[in-house]
């Protein structure tokens, strides 16, 4: 696997080059231009096909394996800056392995969360749903009392 590992990093960084582009251009412009010469025969036109398939048969597979490393990698990286974060919720850490319906439910939490978020207008008071609605109860509630805020004892 190490080998196909170091090939397919070599290959991909390759692909993306500009000389990787102009080669593959230069090569359907000569191809291109000895269509006359081969008078456009099923074999002129079998090359290009043949040679285009099987490169881009080999390339979806080398380019997969590197989406998938780079990937791994930012996921990696966001699982970190999430457990670094002392306000911030644990369960989104590893939340590509959901199922789909899992991730359903998680986007209308975040959407609950958003739409009290704008009801409160800062963006940092609160970080679970729980969280916000005891904010805002308590903010509708000073709102409410007389003087300010503060609630007066019966006497």
């Amino acid at each position: 696997m190490k080998i196909f590992d170091k090939i397919s990093k070599y290959v991909t960084h390759a692909a993306g080059r500009p000389a990787a582009f102009i080669t593959a251009f230069s090569v359907i412009v000569v191809w291109g231009i000895t269509g006359p010469i081969f008078k456009y025969s099923d074999t002129w036109q079998l090359v290009i096909n043949t040679g285009t398939t099987i490169i881009t048969f080999l390339m979806v597979f080398v380019i997969q394996q590197s989406q998938n490393r780079d990937t791994l990698a930012l996921q990696l990286k966001l699982n970190e800056l999430i457990a670094s974060q002392e306000n911030a919720s644990n369960r989104l850490v590893d939340v590509e392995d959901l199922t789909e319906d899992e991730l359903v439910v998680l986007k209308k939490f975040y959407i609950e969360l958003s739409a009290l978020a704008k009801k409160e207008k800062d963006l940092y008071g609160s970080h679970s749903i729980d969280d916000a609605v005891r904010v805002h109860t308590a903010k509708r509630k000073r709102k409410s009392s007389p003087k300010g805020g503060v609630e007066q004892s019966p006497q």
